[in-house]
């Protein structure tokens, strides 16, 4: 059995809903898969709700791999006056509160059958399904139960007013989140490469390596896409990279591959492209800074149902990292934070104000007519990110075209985190682990970071200096990178 719950049933009568339903969202697989499926689903409103102290809501991720015990009981009324309104006094009065009795009761909820399936003509005749969640360790049979279920009133309901009582017994689960996480079945040599029809999500099957790319939607509205590869282990250690501005996710291809391979393949690697790669829907998201950066990759956590992770980042991306560990420590576990700063120093915003305005002189398009920040900003960026001998590598060339296509309003919207931040006054007291990294050729950076960073966050602190790498070193030194990550991950 499979519950979903909704905050209104009329969400599946509504267009987004019925897309899903049909071509040609529903690809020809589906459709083919479902004839071989009996699915008896049955729609329910609630009509009342008891939680106990110790409910546990499994939707949560701090419940992940917890189970509640659920006995359902479903039942039709027999004919005759308020016989409803006797079912409804009996729980109020009498069944609930002895069931609350009942050592590891948690939680009971009663429905009826919904408005939907009797106006559709999908169910003749209400039905009512009662459920009651309890603790792995419970009373279920005990004394309290026996008393519960015993009664005088609890025997005339059962043989005047109601009929056709059904008693299952299930292990109630959480199994599903707002992300594609499953590589295990990838890993299959029955599994298909597969693509939805917008093209946003996409299964890649390897016996070695297999990977989901995919995006999740953030509460005000953002998408991010993700592409999350590595171990097959559903509890493998995640590790998730997060980009600097004007680029995507591709700068961790070559550090990756290192790093599975000094791992053994041990980890889940989650990167994602930040806000701001692409155009942002300007109805509704919050002012880019610091900390919206860094709850966006707690919900990233949180989708893909991850209780803690560590973290690498670059430049802004290595601000998030760094802000994500000292806000969020029960969920960062490890950080590294490379080539960034624990603040914005005053010129920040007048020198990325002048970038932008680059941009907007140049007024470069994309193949389907979109403003992107174009060829002058980019030869000029990928020349200060990248040390001079990778000027002609095809590295260099590739970040260059990120830059180039990237989205100029989204931008202008990301640039915006670093104007103006101070994340300094979080780094007293902090007791975790976390690691600092820079290109040896990223200017003022190796000392900046050695004497704001790693002397102020406290004794042990590591700080490693990449040789021969710029701005972006796990893109010019992916292995050296890796192998440092790896190393401070095991210690």
């Amino acid at each position: 059995m499979a519950i979903y719950d909704f905050d209104e049933l009329e969400h599946l009568t509504r267009e987004p809903y019925m897309k899903l339903r049909s071509p040609p969202v529903q690809t020809q697989r589906e459709r083919d898969t479902m004839k071989q499926i009996f699915v008896d689903r049955r729609n329910y409103d609630l009509v009342r709700e008891w939680k106990g102290n110790d409910f546990q809501d499994l939707q949560k991720v701090e419940s992940e791999g917890q189970k509640n015990v659920m006995i359902a009981v479903s039942f039709q009324l027999q004919d005759g006056a308020d016989k409803e309104a006797e079912l409804g006094k009996w729980y109020d009065e009498e069944h609930v509160p002895l069931l609350q009795k009942v050592p590891g009761w948690r939680r009971t909820r009663r429905f009826v059958t919904s408005y939907l399936d009797l106006e559709s003509g999908h169910r003749k005749e209400k039905e009512y399904l009662a459920l009651h969640e309890y603790a792995p360790e419970n009373g279920l049979g005990g004394k309290e139960f026996v008393a519960a279920t015993t009664t005088e009133w609890c025997s005339r309901i059962y043989s005047d007013v109601v009929t056709e009582r059904k008693r299952r017994t299930y292990d109630l689960y959480y199994t599903f989140g707002a992300a594609q996480r499953d590589l295990k079945s990838l890993a299959s040599s029955d599994a298909v490469h597969a693509v939805s029809a917008n093209g946003a999500t996409k299964t890649i099957p390897d016996e070695k390596r297999p990977a989901i790319e995919s995006f999740i939607t953030t509460p005000d509205g953002v998408n991010l896409p993700y592409r999350l590869e590595g171990s097959t282990d559903p509890d493998a250690p995640l590790l998730v990279l997060s980009n600097s501005i004007l680029v995507d996710y591709g700068i961790w291809d070559d550090f990756i591959t290192s790093f599975l391979q000094f791992t053994n393949n041990t980890y889940r690697i989650l990167r994602y492209n930040t806000r701001g790669r692409n155009t942002l829907p300007h109805d509704s998201i919050s002012p880019i800074n610091i900390d919206v950066l860094t709850t966006d990759v707690i919900t990233l956590l949180d989708a893909l149902r991850v209780k803690t992770a560590s973290i690498v980042g670059v430049s802004l991306g290595g601000a998030t990292a760094l802000n994500a560990g000292l806000s969020h420590p029960s969920r960062i576990k490890a950080f590294v934070a490379c080539d960034t700063n624990a603040f914005a120093p005053p010129s920040n915003a007048g020198a990325w104000n002048d970038r932008v305005a680059m941009c907007e002189v140049q007024s470069s398009v994309s193949t389907t007519g979109t403003p992107i920040v174009g060829t002058e900003l980019a030869e000029a960026t990928a020349k200060r990110w990248f040390v001079s001998e990778s000027h002609s590598t095809p590295a260099f060339a590739r970040v260059k075209d990120m830059v180039a296509n990237n989205s100029l309003p989204g931008f202008k919207d990301s640039v915006k985190a670093l104007h103006e931040y101070d994340i300094r006054s979080k780094m007293a007291g902090y007791k975790g682990k976390g690691a600092f990294l820079v290109g040896a050729g990223d200017g003022v950076l190796p000392k900046t970071m050695r004497e704001n960073m790693a002397e102020k966050l406290g004794s042990g602190v590591e700080l490693e200096v990449v040789e021969g790498a710029g701005h972006l070193p796990m893109v010019e030194k992916p292995e050296e990178v890796a192998r440092f990550v790896a190393g401070f991950l095991g210690r």
